[in-house]
């Protein structure tokens, strides 16, 4: 997972960073309560949602894999810049299963809503809130996964084959992932019951337990995240001032800069910041390669993180000699963090005018970024070998190159931790403190000032957890077994296996019914788990296998990090919790 804040630079802002909390931007109130409404039926999402690709369908030239193509293959119905989506010179279906639906669904019947505020009207809103092209998504899932620093170090616990073969296939598998997270997405998400979240998905399928652990689990991952971030800088900032100034104090010093820009609770125009950031950081990485190609290794980085004496530079077909077990699954656990994007797919999906083209933006983007990993991974291992260190750029032994790379890592490394943080927070406010101990919204004026107390506390933890554990390698691991390989790997077949037994035990006569609003089932239970099952039960044996097995490797990672943690702690000196040495420091 990179460290870049590439959602934020979609049209100007990231869309899930609105003052009204997690996910939500640009759609009505109405909308807004219907996105985890427990009274709404599985059939009723189905039925709806398969309105919503028949509308844009006719609208967007089709859904095909030629559109893909340009030409005449690739030709789209192009929209008048003054027509609004989904507009049609007569009344399209979703609007003629509104009018069927009105007398259920009506705003009257509906506490605290406008009564001028018509279907049609709340309806066109939640269209015109989708704006993002297929495009704009290969640039969002590129630059937000894109940050290929921990690939070297990985390539050195691993060897070149294994290192290569592992990052093909776990790649492999984050595509078909993302590809598990689009289908059902397309079948989900409505313009009556907009998809936006990760956890919109877990609700619909399983209901809010499944709901809220995906949002427990979210918002771990991006404190940890945080906390990485400040290890990360904390290496860096040492660097820069020689190893002459106290590690904590330094990590203290990011932590206060953070909590100050996490005050800021919307970060709508921080478009052009985060555009920036991406492109600093890929001056970083052609730093790194040139540098490296033309210098020694970072000795000191090297002896202090690896616990590697200086010599010849030692590359490796297999694991090298002498690597424990735990450690070669921690360098696998890299490869985990590096595909760590599919948690944002969703809000990704969430903003298309067409959702459907998702996965030309996914499969351009994941192809590029697998090239990319290869191409960094191998060519600074290759130069570096067993001295590379984590993150990459930190390895670069000439001291003016060193500062250069590690102030502009700063730069784009606190605006992905400054949104990080934002997000974070948002997601434990909106889906605990809000939904279980009844705190006022974020608009609010006692929101605000609970926002301004929590934000420090939240830094002040992520602090906590950098300083206890500062160990780059093995506490990106750690959060990459817990909490990133449940996403991209664990997850999506979860689901998809309940989705798919779901939709395929509906027989004929079943289903939801627009005019009453009753749903029609013949039967429940085992009998209805059996008859879903069945149908296609390869495809589902192998979701099954895919899930136990993602779920295997998610325990065997977190063991061996917590174990490869605990093993530096006793072995290695210069990493310390709460110390003032520096874990890049040398001597």
């Amino acid at each position: 997972m990179a460290l870049q804040p590439a959602a934020a630079a979609l049209d100007g802002g990231d869309p899930r960073m609105s003052a009204a909390g997690e996910g939500i931007t640009d759609y009505s109130h109405r909308t807004i309560r219907n996105m985890h409404d427990p009274s709404v039926s599985f059939e009723e999402y189905l039925h709806y949602a398969a309105i919503s690709r028949a509308d844009e369908s006719r609208h967007g030239g089709g859904n095909h894999v030629m559109s893909i193509l340009p030409g005449k293959y690739g030709r789209k119905h192009q929209v008048a810049a003054d027509e609004p989506v989904g507009a049609l010179s007569s009344k399209s279906a979703v609007d003629k299963e509104i009018e069927v639906a009105q007398d259920r669904t009506s705003p009257s019947m509906l506490p605290g809503y406008s009564q001028n505020v018509s279907d049609s009207e709340w309806l066109q809103a939640s269209r015109a809130a989708r704006t993002a092209t297929w495009g704009a998504v290969f640039y969002l899932i590129t630059t937000d996964i894109l940050g290929p620093y921990s690939v070297p170090w990985a390539m050195a616990k691993l060897g070149y084959g294994p290192g290569i073969v592992l990052y093909t296939v776990f790649g492999a598998l984050a595509g078909y992932s993302g590809w598990q997270l689009w289908r059902m997405f397309l079948r989900l998400d409505s313009d009556r019951y907009p998809l936006k979240t990760y956890g919109d998905i877990a609700f619909r399928i399983y209901g809010a337990w499944a709901r809220h652990m995906v949002n427990i689990l979210q918002s771990i991952q991006l404190l940890c995240n945080v906390g990485v971030i400040i290890i990360a800088n904390g290496q860096g900032l040492s660097q820069v001032a020689k190893n002459k100034v106290c590690y904590i104090a330094l990590c203290i010093i990011w932590t206060v800069l953070g909590a100050f820009l996490g005050q800021i609770r919307t970060l709508q125009k921080f478009g052009w910041v985060a555009n920036a950031a991406i492109w600093i950081n890929l001056l970083v990485i052609f730093i790194t390669m040139g540098v490296v190609a033309h210098s020694e290794p970072n000795w000191d980085a090297a002896k202090a993180n690896n616990s590697v004496d200086r010599g010849p530079v030692i590359t490796s077909g297999g694991p090298p000699p002498g690597t424990p077990f735990e450690t070669q699954v921690v360098g696998l656990m890299q490869a985990v963090y590096s595909y760590g994007g599919a948690m944002l797919f969703c809000e990704f999906m969430s903003e298309m005018k067409r959702p459907w083209d998702f996965w030309k933006g996914m499969l351009c983007a994941q192809l590029f970024i697998f090239f990319f990993y290869i191409m960094f991974g191998l060519y600074v291992y290759s130069f570096q070998g067993q001295f590379t260190i984590n993150p990459a750029q930190q390895g670069m032994s000439p001291y003016n190159w060193s500062t250069a790379g590690n102030v502009l890592f700063f730069i784009s490394s606190l605006i992905a931790a400054a949104l990080y943080g934002n997000i974070g927070i948002k997601v434990l406010y909106n889906n605990l403190f809000t939904d279980v101990f009844h705190f006022p919204p974020l608009t609010e004026k006692r929101g605000k000032l609970l926002w301004v107390v929590i934000v420090p506390i939240y830094w002040g933890v992520a602090f906590v957890i950098a300083a206890a554990i500062p160990q780059f390698s093995n506490l990106t691991a750690l959060v990459a077994a817990i909490c990133i390989l449940q996403f991209t790997y664990t997850f999506p077949p979860f689901f998809m296996l309940g989705f798919e037994i779901r939709q395929h035990a509906m027989q004929g006569g079943e289903g939801f019914d627009p005019a009453t609003g009753h749903v029609t089932r013949f039967d429940s239970g085992f009998a209805r788990f059996k008859r879903g099952f069945a149908r296609q039960w390869y495809l589902k044996a192998f979701n099954t296998v895919y899930m136990l097995g993602a779920a295997c490797c998610a325990i065997l990672g977190a063991y061996s990090a917590i174990k490869a943690i605990i093993t530096a702690f006793q072995t290695n000196p210069a990493i310390t919790a709460f110390s003032c040495k520096s874990p890049v420091a040398g001597g």
